[in-house]
């Protein structure tokens, strides 16, 4: 797959958008590892390849089914990693996740050959580039930034402690006015890294396969961002649309489009869209002995109604919503970033 080949299409399913204000990738190829003191470090291998990757992309569900083959004459016994997506504290950002509560917020699972698997996990907590870790597990707080639990730990902290995480960046101190006394509400500011791993053994010769799926975390605007005529000239704006335009490999057809949708909402003749955006870090699966030796991504747009805008070499329709990339010999270099402008459902 070309990440620099515009591809826009019709179609998507308006249920996971609106309040999403933050983008976040929706995961990462698998990647090789190694246990060192301090947690994971991610490496390259060149006893194993990755034979097949078959990724499907949707606002509901990702799906990855691998072959891995072991191309030495030695039994190599290693780690599996799949880091999760960042999730970044941002007292004037939402992001739509699985289960708010749950360390394992986008509900991943996973199997090798058949048989399910029970991952190990490792969080880690970054402030202005720190890992922080240890000091919020020391007070007792939990890491998901965005959880309710996490906001309730940080509200019974000492007025000291939330001082120095202030200085520090963890935290931002969100004070307003209620009846007459100010009232002090701390918000996460930080990053946090997760990822899951789980050892194995790649037999010579062999093939060992590995399936797991999860819930993406998609980000959205209550709008859209990037079109509108009447906005043009304005430096923000024209900044904005050139890094849509290129991030998504948005074409002038499609352009011409989002302008149109911009135009009927702001008149009251039209539906009312929003975006979606899904990403999927490619990347590391460049971690593996050579390239991927066959790729195939499936593109789900979920409705008829909506649109989508990607980047990509050879795409195929293959079905009312979803459209096929394949490729061979495939060295990943880019991440996928898919744009998609919603329809809003009707309330009637």
């Amino acid at each position: 797959m070309n990440t620099r080949t515009a591809f826009s299409a019709m179609s998507m399913s308006a249920t996971c958008t609106l309040a999403c204000l933050a983008a976040m990738p929706a995961g990462a190829n698998d990647t090789m590892a190694e246990l060192v003191a301090g947690g994971l470090n991610f490496v390259q291998t060149d006893a194993v390849s990755m034979v097949e990757e078959d990724l499907y992309i949707s606002p509901e569900r990702v799906t990855v089914d691998y072959v891995f083959r072991n191309t030495s004459d030695s039994q190599v016994t290693s780690y599996i990693a799949f880091p999760m997506p960042d999730i970044k504290g941002d007292y004037e950002s939402e992001i739509a996740l699985n289960d708010r509560e749950a360390d394992n917020f986008l509900g991943f699972t996973v199997t090798q050959d058949g048989q399910p698997i029970q991952p190990n996990l490792q969080q880690r907590v970054i402030a202005t580039g720190i890992d922080m870790t240890d000091d919020v597990r020391g007070q007792d707080v939990p890491l998901l930034p965005f959880s309710d639990r996490t906001h309730e730990a940080l509200a019974k902290l000492p007025s000291d402690v939330l001082e120095d995480w202030r200085a520090r960046g963890l935290i931002y101190d969100d004070v307003y006015e209620d009846a007459g006394e100010m009232k002090h509400h701390p918000i996460p500011l930080w990053t946090l890294q997760s990822a899951y791993w789980w050892k194995t053994t790649f037999p010579a010769g062999q093939d060992v396969r590995v399936h797991h799926e999860y819930s993406p975390g998609v980000g959205g605007t209550a709008g859209i961002s990037f079109a509108g005529e009447e906005f043009k000239g304005d430096d923000w704006f024209d900044k904005n649309q050139r890094e849509y335009r290129q991030k998504y490999c948005i074409d002038d057809s499609f352009m011409r489009l989002a302008d149109k949708l911009q135009k009927d909402m702001s008149a009251g003749t039209g539906p009312y869209y929003t975006e979606s955006w899904i990403s999927y870090v490619l990347k590391t699966g460049a971690n593996w002995a050579g390239p991927i030796g066959k790729l195939r991504i499936t593109i789900d747009k979920g409705d008829k109604a909506n649109f989508v805008s990607f980047c990509g070499n050879g795409v195929k329709k293959t079905g009312p919503t979803t459209f096929e990339m394949n490729a061979v010999d495939f060295m990943p270099e880019q991440d996928i970033h898919v744009l998609l402008l919603v329809r809003a459902q009707s309330e009637n």
